[in-house]
């Protein structure tokens, strides 16, 4: 009997998800900072960050604060899975995921934010200090992506489940199916 799918992901997040690794790459590794194209790029993932926290209120469960953020609780459950070795099921974020989704979201905001204040010399007296947290946020976001890539590509071969191809279709195994 085949495997009951379920909808997961929804269009807009999965148009973001695509919008913030097509943004990140073309950024990090062929727009040179402070260039038009790397300007435009990041105000367009601010654009996309902004629209991302708004739907985590009222988009649907699976896109919601509510539903996968990292509390105490949910954080010790998912280690202590893992530390035992066992298979730890949600159909959304895992909480240690959802922590590294954070802190992506988190240097992308800082991103913007010391990406718009380089652009504002004069307004900071010539401080070079924007320019340095930028990379180093960038660094940190590069190292984060990865971290998150290699966690997705584990989690699918310890769950049995391709979990990158369910962010680009949006279906996922239902529960009962593991």
């Amino acid at each position: 009997m085949p495997a009951a799918r379920v909808r997961l992901w929804d269009p807009l997040l999965r148009a973001c998800h695509l919008s913030f690794a097509t943004v990140f790459f073309a950024n990090y590794f062929f727009n040179e900072e402070g260039d038009d194209w790397h300007q435009w790029l990041g105000y367009y993932a601010l654009g996309c960050l902004l629209l991302r926290l708004v739907w985590g209120f009222v988009g649907p469960r699976s896109a919601r604060w509510a539903d996968f953020w990292p509390t105490r609780a949910r954080l010790a459950a998912h280690a202590q899975a893992l530390l035992r070795g066992e298979p730890y099921h949600r159909l959304g974020h895992s909480p240690i995921g959802a922590l590294v989704m954070l802190a992506m979201l988190g240097c992308i905001a800082g991103l913007g934010l010391t990406g718009w204040l380089s652009q504002e010399v004069d307004a900071l007296w010539g401080a070079d200090w924007p320019v340095d947290v930028h990379s180093v946020l960038a660094n940190a976001l590069l190292a984060l992506v990865c971290v998150h890539v290699l966690a997705a590509l584990v989690e699918s071969v310890r769950l049995g489940e391709n979990l990158p191809w369910s962010m680009i279709t949006g279906w996922r195994r239902g529960p009962g199916d593991r």
